[in-house]
């Protein structure tokens, strides 16, 4: 196994469950249950130590409810039910991912113990690639929106425009905002709009904000009466159906268009990490791809999550607080009056000057990234990786990448081998991603 440099305490979660799955003999199956009856099923293994089945257990499962998604559990096993239902009750050490799925789904959690595990239903949509006629491609940023106007395909307008969502608490400054970008990329339509297509942070079903940060001044009363529908409500203004999707899932489309190729995960590392995926039939697959909650790390010691209070999970790793958090360890001091984009851009600075302590923050970084894609190829059939955001801008993400493909190489060759990591050229990155959401 090769150890980061600077974390040395590191425990795989691919390593830790492929050794703990050597001795387990006992099947065990899973089923994860989300909007309209979709279940996602999951056959595996337990041993005969209580203590490491309970880990094994609650890691899996959260991981697939942040992945997958869904608010209902089912478990054919009556302890291992018992355990989970203890953890992810309301006053449990879980309480945090019940709460957030609850209102994502809108249906009270629930962990069911259930010899007969319901059959795999899925509802892999068949989204964008649709570019005919005339269509306005929309992507809400945190500072910026960027429209897009696509007549058969070509884009003949588009802008970037500056604001401010994130420190506003007036709906109408949102819905005024978003109007008016769509209205000047309709005006070059000439007025004819077959359709609208929306790519924004957050976790959308059916169209509608589940959670969204972009909105998130707003009072969650407000929220509900006002913001939930926003998009369908905009949408409806112009006479035009429209399709919502998160800008993970975006992305990852604009990668699959441009490369002309499926099974594309892409990874975005930025202020937390931001995840989509299209699997290998070239649809969004409707799960909630938020790695940002899912184990990396198995250490209990492991660097823990200030808003979800759990250990080991993917915003610790590859974001900007990652390099934050490695930095004491690499003898790099940064200030306390740095805001965190700063602190990441003065460890860069750093790196350009050949400190080798930045230096061995980025190869950290990528041991992690390798260990962490062979732990999502368990659930995601990946062909391409797509590699976005500002912590993986300029040499630390050349170095993330070639360490990521050193672990792949040394002890994952088999995915190494049908997996590419890349990241998106400029085209890619900006047109590319408003095809791909006009073409929802």
């Amino acid at each position: 196994m090769m150890l980061p440099v600077l974390d040395k305490g590191f425990i795989p979660a691919i390593v830790w469950v492929k050794n703990f799955l050597r001795t387990a003999a006992k099947p065990v199956c899973l089923a994860i249950e989300r909007e309209n009856g979709f279940i996602y099923r999951y056959d595996t293994r337990i041993g005969e130590n209580t203590q490491d089945n309970e880990l094994y257990i609650e890691r899996l499962v959260k991981m697939l409810l942040w992945a997958v998604g869904g608010f209902r559990v089912y478990i054919d096993d009556e302890d291992m039910a018992q355990y989970i239902g203890q953890r992810y009750s309301a006053d449990g050490l879980r309480a945090f991912d019940r709460q957030f799925i609850q209102r994502v789904y809108e249906s009270r959690f629930e962990v069911i113990y259930r010899e007969d595990i319901p059959e795999p239903k899925s509802n892999a949509i068949a989204v964008g690639r649709n570019l005919t006629g005339n269509r306005i491609g929309f992507d809400a940023g945190g500072s910026d929106m960027k429209v897009s106007a696509v007549k058969d395909g070509e884009v003949i307008y588009s802008e970037e425009i500056v604001w401010h969502p994130k420190i506003n608490d007036d709906p109408e400054y949102h819905y005024g905002n978003i109007e008016r970008a769509i209205a000047m990329g309709v005006d070059k339509l000439e007025g004819k709009l077959d359709a609208i297509g929306v790519s924004s942070a957050g976790i959308f079903v059916a169209n509608r904000a589940m959670v969204a940060s972009l909105f998130i001044r707003i009072p969650q009363e407000v929220f509900d009466e006002r913001i939930k529908d926003i998009y369908i409500n905009i949408a409806r203004g112009f006479g035009a159906p429209v399709t919502v999707a998160n800008d993970g899932d975006v992305a990852a489309l604009a990668g699959s268009i441009c490369l002309k190729k499926n099974g594309v995960l892409g990874v975005a590392m930025g202020t937390s990490l931001a995840a989509g995926y299209i699997d290998n039939d070239g649809n969004i697959t409707g799960w909630l791809n938020e790695l940002a909650f899912t184990p990396v790390d198995y250490n209990p010691a492991a660097a823990r999550d200030e808003w979800s209070g759990d250990f080991g999970v993917g915003s610790k790793y590859f974001s900007q607080d990652a390099v934050i958090r490695l930095a004491p360890m690499a003898g790099i001091e940064l200030g306390d009056e740095l805001s965190p984009a700063e602190k990441l851009k003065s460890v860069q600075k750093l790196l350009g000057e050949n400190h080798s302590g930045a230096r061995e923050i980025f190869e950290t970084i990528g041991v992690y990234f390798g260990y962490a894609i062979a732990y999502y190829a368990e659930f995601y059939d990946i062909s391409f990786l797509q590699v976005l955001g500002r912590v993986t801008s300029g040499a630390g993400g050349d170095i993330i990448i070639s360490k990521a493909n050193e672990v792949l190489d040394t002890e994952f060759p088999e995915i190494a081998s049908k997996t590419t990591i890349y990241v998106p050229d400029e085209y890619e990155r900006r047109v590319g991603q408003s095809i791909a959401a006009a073409s929802l």
